[in-house]
């Protein structure tokens, strides 16, 4: 009886999963239905197809709605408060203006792209995003090019950094379960990072850009503020890396320090995300606002009004880790990698495929990177060093493929560049896929020579 109910629930979660993302689709596109609630709705049915008990189903959305809105929410929160010091103070028009006086306007795309892979490096993708926002808006409004052509770049700068390159936490987590040598890993993710970035930003960005010709919303608009000067471009650049620094810093100590020193113990706290973006709120109050020559008051005030532009966005992310909850806790990414786990692909293939069937079930790169490296970690005994690194990059790759409406980055990107559901698949949707799957070619073409 007990294996007949197992095979029954097994059999209602991929269609499940399928109705659940149709309906969003539905309901957002068609009936014109605000993200936040579609997401609420989806998720709830999703977890009735599934079998999943209406109590349970409710704690599971609101366990992913809490989570989010407390670890991504915070930082997105923190960073919004960066990004409207950056507007306010002059501090992104410091940036801005470096950045277009040292680029022509055809090297705009791969500074752009150089900017997002440097900020992301350390980061999760939501929080570099929130950083370098005001800085891809106020470029884009200030050389007259398109948001996609200078956008596209900057995000997959982040995204590969997030899936491909340790020490970011991504690769981090299959380095560790995988056993693999870092320094090997860290070497090869730079050298298949590179030429991914830039085929999946500045040559992808001028399709995206055709595809989708949208102005640079105006989120980060600052206040008129002509008679006063603007931070120099040095303080600013290093307000902005502060939580890049700190965050580094978190990961290196955590690969050479050993676990319980006072150092490691200092820089474990000082690197933890939450933590490093809100020492940068209050030293950006200083720096920004004393060389913007702010007041107490007007430094408040724009760190306030950072806050009201975003909670809308706040509120989809969130619903969308609620969505994403109730697929991982229905077994759907689970069934989906049993199933891959048993066919004879290549070592390299499958990590990659069972990546991405996590990824496109979950909507989370994380819970893809692990769950796919607890799958495969029993392969790695027959696997040489360089193959090893190679099958973390594997699954990193897979872990990007094709984000959708499960995935909180999605909304996070739609409800920053104010893009309908349609024009974010075919621009930052696409762009994930060109990464992982371009990930995926110079991971099989390096297995060649190694």
């Amino acid at each position: 009886m007990t294996l007949a109910v197992e095979a029954l629930s097994a059999g209602r979660l991929l269609p499940a999963a399928l109705v659940g993302i149709a309906l969003l689709v539905v309901l957002i596109t068609r009936f014109k239905l605000n993200p936040f609630l579609g997401l609420t709705i989806s998720s709830l049915v999703v977890a009735l197809i599934a079998g999943l008990p209406l109590d349970q189903a409710v704690a599971s959305f609101g366990k992913g709605f809490g989570d989010t809105a407390a670890g991504v929410g915070t930082l997105i929160a923190l960073g919004a408060m960066i990004g409207k010091l950056l507007a306010d103070t002059g501090g992104a028009d410091a940036i801005v203006d470096k950045i277009i006086s040292r680029s022509s306007r055809r090297a705009l795309p791969w500074a752009m792209a150089a900017v997002g892979a440097l900020i992301g490096l350390p980061m999760f993708f939501e929080i570099g995003l929130v950083l370098i926002m005001p800085v891809i808006l106020l470029i884009s409004r200030r050389s007259g090019m398109s948001l996609m052509r200078l956008g596209i770049p900057a995000l997959a700068g982040l995204s590969v950094m997030h899936g491909l390159v340790p020490p970011h936490p991504g690769p981090l987590v299959a380095v560790n379960a995988l056993k693999a040598d870092l320094g090997i890993t860290l070497g090869l993710g730079v050298l298949i990072a590179l030429p991914t970035v830039a085929i999946a930003g500045p040559l992808f960005a001028r399709y995206a850009a055709r595809w989708v010709d949208v102005p640079a919303p105006e989120l980060f608009e600052a206040d008129e503020r002509d008679d006063r000067p603007k931070p120099t471009f040095g303080v600013t650049l290093a307000t902005v890396l502060l939580p890049v620094v700190l965050m580094m810093g978190k990961a290196l100590a955590d690969i050479v320090l050993a676990k319980g020193t006072a150092v490691r113990s200092v820089l474990d706290f000082l690197g933890t995300p939450v933590i490093a973006l809100l020492i940068a709120v209050v030293v950006s109050m200083l720096t920004l606002g004393r060389g913007a020559r702010m007041s107490v008051r007007e430094v408040a005030k724009s760190v306030e009004s950072g806050l009201p532009p975003i909670a809308g966005i706040l509120l989809i992310v969130a619903a969308g880790g609620g969505f994403k909850q109730t697929l991982i806790d229905t077994g759907i990414g689970k069934l989906i990698a049993d199933w891959v786990a048993g066919s004879g692909l290549s070592v390299l293939l499958l990590a990659w495929l069972v990546a991405v069937l996590i990824r496109l079930a979950t909507g989370s790169a994380t819970v893809a990177t692990v769950t796919a490296s607890g799958i495969l970690a029993p392969l790695v005994t027959t696997l040489s060093p360089g193959e090893t690194s190679l099958l973390v990059l594997a699954i990193g790759a897979g872990s990007l493929f094709f984000s959708h409406v499960n995935d909180a980055g999605f909304w996070l990107v739609k409800g920053y560049f104010g893009l309908t559901v349609g024009q974010n698949v075919k621009t930052w949707s696409l762009m994930e896929t060109v990464i992982s799957v371009t990930g995926l070619v110079f991971v099989l073409l390096t297995d060649l020579v190694i």
